[in-house]
């Protein structure tokens, strides 16, 4: 059953369709057992709220009653906040920031404008893995590094150790 049709058995219990939607109500209910169950819920349910119905009753006028509330909320006063002063840099942040972010911008772009960019790179010789390249382009270096003896060539040389 979709909540359009649980609404119209809520409004028809509650006696708030116009005649000819109520008339099809009674006429869905006697063909349809799953309705009657609903309604027969919603029924039991009305019956046991209305004992919780009560209501309360003031001493005096709902309005009298609430400017009491207003003037008593006046008279407090909100607890007062101590006040601070203000310290010396607070008063220069709001210019301090945007100017060092402007001067930290200014810097990379002259760095990067003038500054000598440094290129160099690190070869290793497949063939030979003792053996090293750098090349540094700026001052216009090679430097091969080769670190022998070659392991290979170290185990040639060692006598195996004898196991018994």
């Amino acid at each position: 059953m979709d909540y359009e049709a649980q609404l119209k058995l809520q409004a028809h219990l509650d006696g708030e369709l116009p005649e000819g939607e109520a008339r099809e109500v009674t006429n869905w209910l006697a063909r349809d057992r799953e309705a009657v169950a609903l309604y027969g819920e919603l029924r039991n349910t009305r019956q046991a709220l209305v004992g919780y119905e009560v209501g309360v009753a003031l001493p005096e006028s709902r309005e009298f009653f609430w400017s009491k509330i207003e003037r008593e909320i006046r008279r407090l006063k909100p607890p007062e906040t101590p006040v601070h002063p203000a310290p010396l840099l607070s008063a220069w942040r709001k210019w301090l920031i945007p100017a060092g972010t402007v001067a930290a911008v200014a810097s990379a772009v002259l760095v990067g404008v003038f500054g000598e960019t440094r290129i160099s790179t690190v070869e290793t010789a497949v063939a030979d893995p003792a053996a090293f390249t750098y090349h540094d382009y700026s001052s216009r270096t090679t430097l091969v590094w080769f670190s022998y003896p070659a392991d290979d060539e170290l185990a040639d040389r060692t006598p195996a150790a004898i196991v018994e």
